[in-house]
């Protein structure tokens, strides 16, 4: 009886434990501090020289990245920073081409084929 009881307990931390492994609470990027605030052309140089060690340093991480917006597609919720930042953002926000900004979003990957840093979960700060 008293193995039954232990295997039964067992079980069941096992499980829970199991699924607050899978079940987590999704990150909030906009409210974590930033990991790294770097210009666009920084970023850029970084990713350009060595790939794999940018991408070790930055890829899911929280960035702040400054520059000046370059084109607006406000009905998809993107902007370019620089022509070579690709921001996906959270919200709608009224911003105009040509102004510096400052966004903060996950870094999710660079396309060497194009030159362009991608991020999104983004907010302009």
């Amino acid at each position: 009886m008293k193995k039954i009881v232990i295997g039964l307990l067992v079980v069941i931390v096992g499980l829970f434990l199991g699924y607050k492994y899978l079940y987590h609470a999704h990150r909030d990027i906009a409210n974590e501090k930033a990991a790294y605030t770097v210009s666009v052309n920084a970023l850029l140089k970084e990713f350009m020289t060595d790939e794999t060690k940018a991408n070790a340093k930055y890829l899911d991480q929280s960035i702040s990245v400054k520059g000046k917006i370059t084109s607006v597609d406000l009905v998809n919720k993107t902007i370019v920073i620089d022509e070579k930042v690709f921001v996906i953002v959270t919200k709608n926000t009224d911003v105009k081409t040509n102004a510096e900004v400052t966004v903060q979003g996950r870094l999710i990957g660079y396309d060497s084929l194009l030159e362009e840093i991608k991020m999104d979960q983004a907010q302009i700060k």
